[in-house]
């Protein structure tokens, strides 16, 4: 899994303008973005709070609050993207954390 190009597609709201990407040299790496993508927004939220914390509930009813959320990610293999959905991520993410907690 190291190594693999990975684009982030997501919509923020109903309104196409909002549509956007990240991309990322590994799953890995995106799934860090997803997550600082986060924290800035609790951070925007929370101006004068200082610590903040989370748990992969609140992670997850983020991305799931997003019009859209998908992930392209490269296969050496076949030299093409392969598409991921949401729940890819979602799984992904949770991996990647139970790593960092370990």
């Amino acid at each position: 899994m190291a190594n693999r190009h990975t684009i982030i597609l997501m919509q923020t709201s109903q309104n196409r303008a909002t549509r956007t990407f990240m991309d990322y040299e590994s799953i890995s790496q995106a799934m860090d973005g997803i997550c600082a993508l986060y924290e800035r927004k609790l951070k925007e939220l929370n101006p004068a709070n200082r610590n903040l914390s989370y748990d992969i509930a609140d992670l997850y009813n983020f991305i799931d609050g997003l019009t859209d959320m998908s992930a392209l990610v490269y296969d050496h293999s076949i030299q093409a993207y392969l598409p991921y959905d949401r729940q890819w991520i979602k799984q992904k993410t949770f991996q990647h954390l139970k790593k960092l907690a370990h």
